[in-house]
C-alpha cells in the first residue's frame, strides 16, 4: 500500500497552531474512513520533553508507551480518540544520537557523516517506517518551529526529498500562517504570509494548501492576494479563523472544501464521507458548549502563569462538565501565593490540585488539601496533588507537624512521601522517571471501585516519589484510606477518604487518558461532585 503523506509547516511565528490543523485535518480524513495518524517533529536539541520547563514550553504529554512528549501529541489523541505512541514524536536529538551511534558501529562503511545524506536520510527513515509499520493510508507530519529557524532546516530538507522520491501525487505539504488584522486600518495584511511562502520557497518546497490564521473569516480579497503572490491557487488557500473551541476547526475546514482538495491532489476517488461520523462527531462538539451556572472550579498549582502548563487537565474538566451538560470555568491559582489567602478557596465548587515537582509553593498546596478536607469542598489531587494531599493529612489529623516528601525536605523525621527504590542513585533527570501505563488494582467496596466500576485500571505515570506504605495503619484508623495499588500492593495509586463529600488523590495522571465525548472517570466524579456542591 503507498502511503500519502501530508507535511504541516508553519511561518511567522510559533503558536499559529499548527497542531490544531494537522489534528483537524487528521480528523477529516478518519471522518472520511481513512487509516491516519500523527507525527510531530520537533527540532530542539532536548531528547524529548521531558525536562522542558512548562512555563516555557507548556505541559508534557506522556504517552501510553511512556514517553514523554510535545503537547501536540495530547492534542492528536483528543482528535483522534487514539492512543499515539512515543516514536511519533521525533526530535533532533533522536536523529542525531542514531546518527552518532551508526557512525560509532562503522555503519557508514569509512564516508564522511553530512547532514546529508545522513541526518537527512535518518529523518526520512523515521518517518517512512511509521507508515509501514502501522499500515497507514495517509500519515499527516507536523514539522514544528518557523519556517527559517537554523534548527528546522535538516527536516525540511528531509521531507523535500520525500516529495521527490515519493511523487507529488503522494505527497501534499500544508503551510500555516498569519494574516493579521491591524486596528488602525482594519485590513486583514498579508505581508506575513508572502515573506513566510517566500522562505518556504526558498528552500525548495512550494506549499500545496494554505490555512490562514486569521481573526476573522479570511475575506475574498484578502485570499485573492495570497494566492496571487504565493503561487497558490485560490480555492487552494483556507481561512483558519477564531473559534469558541478548536474541535470546530475541522468543520470550518471541510465547510471550505480541504476534504475534496485533499483527495483531488491524492487522486484517491471514491472516498467515503460518512455522515455517521459526522453525526457523532458533532454531537460531542456541541456538547462542550453549554449554557447556565457554570462549575466553579480553583486550579491549585505552580505553573499557573501559563494555560498550556495543564492543558490536558483543562481539557479534561471540560470533557467531564460536558457529559453532565454544564460548563465549566477554571481559575489558575499560584499555589506559592496561596499561604495567607486559603479562605479564598471557599467560594468554589471543587478544588483540583495538578502535577508538579519541587519545593516552591508546596507549602501552599499543603494548605489547600487541608482547607478542602476541612471545609468539606470536593478536592482532586493528581501525582504532586496526591502526595501532598497525604502529607497534609499526616500533618493536620496524624499530628506528624514535621511530616513531609524526602523531595522537599530530604532529612524529614516523617517521610510521608519517598523515593521509588529503583530511583535510588539515579542521576539523570530525563527520562528516569516512572513513566506511562501501569496497572492498577482497585479495592472492592470504595469509592474509587465506584468511580471506575472495575477491579483492574491501566493508567499513565510521570513520578519519581510515591506514598511510604509504613503509614499505611495509621492513615486508615485516623480516616483516609488507599483504594488502589500496583505492583503487587507495593505502590499505593489512589487515596480517599470515605467520610468526605469527594476527596480524592491519584498518584498517576488521569487527565491524559481523557478525551472528547469519553470523559475520564474520575474527573467525571469530581465534576459530579462539585456540580453538587
Amino acid at each position: 500500500m503507498q502511503t500519502k503523506f501530508i507535511f504541516v509547516t508553519g511561518g511567522v511565528m510559533s503558536g499559529l497552531g499548527k497542531g490544531v490543523v494537522s489534528s483537524s485535518i487528521c480528523k477529516l480524513l478518519q471522518l472520511s474512513d481513512q487509516k491516519v495518524s500523527c507525527i510531530k517533529i520537533d527540532p530542539y536539541l532536548n531528547y524529548d520533553a521531558g525536562t522542558m520547563n512548562p512555563i516555557a514550553h507548556g505541559e508534557v504529554f506522556v504517552t501510553d508507551d511512556g514517553g514523554e512528549c510535545d503537547m501536540d501529541i495530547g492534542n492528536y489523541e483528543r482528535f483522534l480518540n487514539q492512543d499515539i505512541p512515543k516514536s511519533h514524536n521525533i526530535t533532533t536529538a533522536q536523529i542525531y544520537s542514531s546518527v552518532i551511534e551508526s557512525e560509532r558501529k562503522g555503519e557508514y562503511l569509512g564516508a564522511c557523516v553530512q547532514i546529508i545524506p545522513h541526518v537527512t536520510d535518518a529523518i526520512k527513515n523515521r518517518i517512512k517506517k511509521i507508515a509501514a509499520d502501522e499500515e497507514l493510508e495517509i500519515l499527516v507530519v507536523e514539522c514544528g518551529g518557523t519556517v527559517g529557524d537554523i534548527e528546522s532546516l535538516p527536516f525540511l530538507e528531509a521531507l523535500r526529498q520525500i516529495r521527490v522520491e515519493e511523487g507529488s501525487e503522494n505527497v501534499i505539504f500544508v503551510h500555516v500562517t498569519l494574516a493579521p488584522s491591524l486596528d488602525v486600518v482594519g485590513e486583514q495584511k498579508t505581508k506575513p504570509t508572502q515573506h513566510s511562502v517566500q522562505e518556504l520557497r526558498r528552500i525548495g518546497i512550494q506549499p500545496d494548501l494554505l490555512c490562514v490564521r486569521c481573526s476573522m473569516p479570511l475575506q475574498d480579497k484578502t485570499r485573492n492576494k495570497i494566492s496571487m503572490f504565493t503561487n497558490v491557487t485560490n480555492n487552494d488557500v483556507f481561512s483558519c479563523h477564531d473559534v469558541d473551541s478548536i474541535f470546530q476547526v475541522p468543520e470550518i475546514l471541510y465547510d471550505q472544501g480541504l476534504v475534496d482538495v485533499i483527495f483531488k491532489k491524492f487522486n484517491k476517488m471514491g472516498y467515503v464521507n460518512a455522515s455517521q461520523n459526522w453525526d457523532t462527531w458533532n454531537k460531542i462538539v456541541n456538547s462542550l458548549h453549554n449554557e447556565g451556572d457554570p462549575i466553579n472550579i480553583a486550579m491549585v498549582g505552580k505553573y499557573v502563569t501559563l494555560a498550556d502548563s495543564y492543558v490536558s487537565v483543562n481539557h479534561a474538566l471540560k470533557h467531564a462538565a460536558a457529559s453532565i451538560g454544564k460548563k465549566i470555568t477554571i481559575d489558575w491559582i499560584d499555589s506559592e501565593n496561596i499561604n495567607g489567602n486559603v479562605d479564598t478557596l471557599s467560594k468554589y465548587n471543587g478544588i483540583l490540585v495538578p502535577g508538579g515537582f519541587g519545593t516552591r509553593g508546596s507549602e501552599g498546596i499543603i494548605k489547600t488539601a487541608n482547607f478542602a478536607r476541612e471545609q468539606n469542598i470536593p478536592y482532586l489531587g493528581i501525582c504532586f496533588g496526591f502526595q501532598l494531599a497525604a502529607v497534609s493529612f499526616a500533618r493536620n489529623v496524624c499530628s506528624h507537624t514535621d511530616a513531609n516528601s524526602t523531595e522537599i525536605e530530604q532529612n524529614t523525621n516523617n517521610p510521608i512521601i519517598d523515593l521509588l527504590p529503583e530511583q535510588d542513585g539515579i542521576t539523570d533527570m530525563g527520562g528516569s522517571l516512572r513513566l506511562g501505563a501501569n496497572e492498577i488494582n482497585v479495592k472492592p467496596d470504595t469509592i474509587a471501585n465506584k468511580i471506575y466500576g472495575q477491579d483492574k485500571i491501566s493508567k499513565r505515570h510521570r513520578h519519581r516519589y510515591e506514598f511510604n506504605t509504613k503509614y499505611l495503619e495509621e492513615f486508615a484508623q485516623k480516616g483516609m484510606i488507599f483504594s488502589g495499588e500496583s505492583d503487587e500492593g507495593r505502590r499505593m495509586e489512589i487515596l480517599e477518604i470515605p467520610s468526605h463529600k469527594f476527596f480524592v488523590g491519584v498518584q498517576f495522571h488521569p487527565e491524559f487518558n481523557s478525551r472528547p465525548g469519553y470523559p475520564e472517570h474520575v474527573f467525571k466524579a469530581f465534576t459530579t461532585a462539585a456540580n453538587q456542591n
